[in-house]
Formats: C-alpha cells, sequence, structure tokens
C-alpha cells in the first residue's frame, strides 16, 4: 500500500475502472491494496473499521450472535459507516475499496503483539460470519468460488443412497429435509469442528456437509489465512516502523479511543469539592473510584495515579484552582508539607491544565490507554482493576460493593475472556440497576457522564457554587478550534504530549 497526501479526485474518476477488483462484497484479503492514498483518509478508514469492530466486540458478548437483534444492530453500524453489507449492492465499489484498505490498516496496527491479533482476529472473524450468513444460497456458492473454496456437491444419486445416514447424523434434518438441502462432500481435515461437535456424517475420510453448515468450513479457512497473515506482517514490521509518518499513526490506532473529546470541559466549575467523595460512590468507574480511596486512605498516590486520577477529576469538570487545592489538601495529611507541595506538585498540576511549559490542554485517560499502557506495579492503584487485578482480589472488592453474586460470576467471566472494557460496561449496569446501558463504554469520563445522566434522569449536571475562581479558559485557541477533527488526532497528539508531562509526575 502506497500513502501521499494528493486528494482522491483521481481515483474517483478512475472508479469505474476498477469495479472489477471487488466483484463480490465478501473477500478474504489476500492482497493488499496497491493504491496511492491520503493519510487523512488513511486515519478516516482506520478509525471507522475501529469503531465497527469494537461495536461487533460488544454485541458479541451482550447479545447471542446470529439473533435478530444482534444482526439489526449490527447491520445499522455497517450502514451508518458506510461498510458493504448486502452483497452485491449496486454502485458498492467505494464502501468495497474502503472495507479492504481499512482492513490492511487494522492489520498493520494490531499485529504487533499476541493481544493484539487475538483481538483482532476475533472481531473480524465475527465480522465476516455475520456477513457471509446474509448472503443467499446462490450468492454464497458464488463467494465459495470466488475464494476457491469450490467444494464438490453430492449428486442426487448418491443422496438419496446416504438418505438415512445424513438425516441420523445431522442434527435437526429428517428424510424430508436432507432431500430439500444441498450437500457437499468435504475432506475431513475441513471439518473437524462440525466433526467433533457430531453435526455431520463421515465415511471414507469425507465429511457430508449440509450448506447451513458450510459457513463453520469458509470460516476456518478465513481463520487460518488470517491468523498466518497477522504472523507474516508482524514480521514486517521493522520496514514499516522505519516510515515517521505511519508508525505514530499504527501505533495510536492499537491503543485507540474513538470516542468525544473530554478535554474539553463542559462542566467545568459545576462540581464543588465537597461533592467528590459521594460522587465517586454513585458515578465513578471502578479504576478512578479505586484512586479515590487510596489517596483518602494513604493521602499520596504516585506519579501513575496522579496522572491517570488528575486528569479524569479535571474532565469531570474540577477548576485548576479546585485541582490544587483538593491535592494539597490531601497530601499535607500524609508526608507532604504545604512548602513541598507548592514547589514540586503545584507545578505538574498547572502543567497538566496547560498553564506551565508548552501549555497543553492534556487529555483524560481513555480505557484503551489504561489498560494497554503503564501497567501498575506494587504500590501503585493506578491501571484498570478489570485488567491488572488478581480474579479473586477483583471478586473480593466487588462482594464489597455489594455486587450480588450472579453479577461478580457475570464479571469474572468477561474478565477472564479478556473483555475488560465489558466487564467495567456490566459493573455500570450492576451499580445502576439497568439491563442494557445502550451505548458502548471506552471512557472514564463517558462512564461518570452517563451516570449523572442516568441519575439525574437526563439532566446535566446543576452549576455548584464554590469559591474556587471562574471557569478555566483554554490558552490554546488551536485545541479549541480543531476539537471536532478526527478523534485519533487528538489523541494521537495528546499520547505525544503526555510524555513531557510524565517527566514532571517522577516524584514518588
Amino acid at each position: 500500500m502506497e500513502f501521499s497526501s494528493r486528494a482522491r479526485l483521481k481515483h474517483a474518476r478512475l472508479a469505474g475502472d476498477r469495479r472489477e477488483q471487488y466483484p463480490h462484497s465478501l473477500q478474504f484479503y489476500l492482497e493488499p491494496p496497491m493504491e496511492s492514498i491520503s493519510l487523512v483518509e488513511f486515519e478516516s478508514f482506520a478509525v471507522d473499521r475501529l469503531k465497527l469492530l469494537k461495536v461487533i466486540e460488544n454485541l458479541g458478548v451482550s447479545h447471542v450472535r446470529g439473533t435478530d437483534v444482534y444482526k439489526s444492530k449490527l447491520e445499522s453500524e455497517l450502514r451508518k459507516l458506510k461498510f458493504p453489507y448486502r452483497a452485491l449492492a449496486e454502485d458498492d465499489y467505494e464502501a468495497r475499496r474502503k472495507d479492504h484498505i481499512s482492513h490492511f490498516i487494522l492489520r498493520l496496527a494490531y499485529c504487533q503483539s499476541e493481544d493484539l491479533r487475538r483481538w483482532f482476529l476475533q472481531q473480524e472473524m465475527d465480522l465476516f460470519r455475520y456477513r457471509f450468513n446474509e448472503l443467499t444460497e446462490s450468492l454464497m456458492q458464488k463467494f465459495l468460488e470466488h475464494a476457491n473454496l469450490s467444494f464438490e456437491a453430492i449428486g442426487e444419486d448418491l443422496k438419496n443412497e446416504l438418505a438415512n445416514e445424513l438425516s441420523t447424523s445431522t442434527p435437526g434434518f429428517n428424510l424430508t429435509k436432507v432431500k430439500e438441502q444441498m450437500f457437499f462432500k468435504v475432506g475431513l481435515a475441513d471439518a473437524v469442528d462440525l466433526f467433533r461437535a457430531r453435526k455431520v456424517f463421515i465415511k471414507d475420510g469425507f465429511a457430508y456437509v449440509p450448506f447451513k453448515e458450510i459457513d463453520v468450513i469458509v470460516l476456518n479457512n478465513y481463520r487460518t489465512k488470517l491468523s498466518k497473515a497477522l504472523a507474516l506482517t508482524a514480521r514486517s514490521l521493522p520496514s514499516i516502523q522505519s516510515d515517521e509518518r505511519l508508525q505514530p499513526l499504527l501505533n495510536h490506532l492499537s491503543h485507540s479511543y474513538v470516542g468525544p473529546d473530554y478535554s474539553i470541559q463542559k462542566n467545568t466549575g459545576k462540581i464543588s469539592l465537597e461533592q467528590i467523595d459521594a460522587l465517586s460512590v454513585k458515578s465513578f468507574p471502578l479504576c478512578m473510584r479505586q484512586l479515590h480511596r487510596a489517596l483518602r486512605d494513604s493521602h499520596h498516590l504516585r506519579h501513575g495515579g496522579r496522572m491517570q486520577y488528575g486528569l479524569f477529576l479535571k474532565g469531570i469538570g474540577l477548576t485548576l484552582e479546585q485541582a490544587l487545592e483538593f491535592w494539597k489538601k490531601e497530601f499535607i495529611r500524609g508526608k507532604v508539607d504545604a512548602d513541598k507541595f507548592d514547589k514540586g506538585y503545584a507545578y505538574s498540576i498547572r502543567h497538566s491544565y496547560g498553564k506551565e511549559g508548552r501549555r497543553t490542554d492534556y487529555t483524560p485517560y481513555s480505557c484503551m490507554k489504561i489498560i494497554m499502557s503503564n501497567p501498575p506495579s506494587q504500590g501503585d492503584y493506578h491501571g484498570c482493576p478489570f485488567r491488572h487485578s488478581d480474579p479473586e482480589l477483583l471478586k473480593q472488592k466487588l462482594q464489597s460493593y455489594k455486587i450480588p453474586p450472579s453479577g461478580i460470576t457475570q464479571v469474572l467471566e468477561l474478565v477472564k475472556g479478556v473483555h475488560y472494557q465489558l466487564a467495567c460496561q456490566k459493573f455500570f449496569e450492576l451499580t445502576h440497576d439497568v439491563d442494557d446501558i445502550g451505548f458502548s463504554l471506552n471512557h472514564p469520563n463517558q462512564y461518570f457522564t452517563e451516570s449523572q445522566k442516568l441519575l439525574n434522569g437526563g439532566r446535566e449536571l446543576k452549576k455548584e457554587f464554590n469559591n474556587s475562581g471562574n471557569f478555566q479558559q483554554k490558552n490554546n485557541s488551536q485545541e479549541s478550534t480543531n476539537s471536532s477533527s478526527t478523534p485519533t488526532s487528538s489523541n494521537a497528539k495528546a499520547d505525544t504530549e503526555l510524555e513531557g508531562l510524565e517527566a514532571y509526575f517522577t516524584e514518588d
């Protein structure tokens, strides 16, 4: 794939000549795209597909795959993000092109570790399964030919001869249904999963697979190809890492947050310091609730905790003056005197609000950044409790919060399945007594905002009178001007800028 900053007008004019590239809406992504695209389009395609894969992850846990609710919600997302969801829809060249290119971009981003490869593989498999099962039988047959999976369909004579065995060995099939259904003669190696589940008739080293089960074989084939491709892509990373334009984008995509920008403080000044203890119990996600409790108990947090919690508090509306007062009051109750706080810690707080150094307005951490970056060590309280806590300790913590045993089991199952954000989402549902929150949870500040909406009947926070000064305005006008830009761009910038901030938090 080549990348340039040229506009795509030329490619739009040539689109008609390129439609033969995508004869079918589905593909195994065997050939990488060879055209040039702009970096803006590169980023836009990647973010859109990442949003879709996040939805697929959430739906796969919240709903049974293949149900009507699952299908309708996933189709809605595909339509919204302009990915092909109808096999041979007219004039969908651009959607197919986007599907093709975006897959390969995320393949580059998500091949960098075993955990990332596993996550990407699972979501892509679920997306492919949905799209394949939406095909009619004739279109499935066309795809099998397109993918060089032309399994041999058995003739009527052989099917009649084996009718009793096929109906006995194939769950849900009687003799009438056997006669109506097309069966394929498939090598046993390709049908291992069906054989293990006792869903097919086996004879002479071949499985006789009904058409409705052919998706299992197609998906196994796709899994094998994509798994190998991810491993090969990982080996090619050194050549990609030498490109100073792409590597920062790819690194950020694998840790990416694609939701609202919580550096824009809509609630500035609406929360008083006296409210924080109560809010921490009602509306803080578990990671921030844990940090708040540790701060109250020990009157200190190490630099990782101060960064994570401090930016969260900034995001929920604490002004600079409130933040300085909050941290100073707590620290001087411990081993830090007022003079030491003013000389050391106060500077870092002003820095995070864009009042010192490069005057950058820093962004609160997203879930992905907390999960994937800077794991806590002994004596630390930052990080994601669902990702970084021992399961037994997590269970005890949930019990102390009066989570019912059935709810704790659900949370621990999600953690075991490496669905940390969904575990946090389940924690939200359990603590707010709702069955389905109706959104994908991706950010601690999103958790707080949605909690407050729910508790206040959908209303915004009321402004609280406080003596900590007026609203804090951003000094960086460019930040404000660009607040509606692509989320990945602003967060990529923030990631780079946070490197400077960390230097000011190194004192424990």
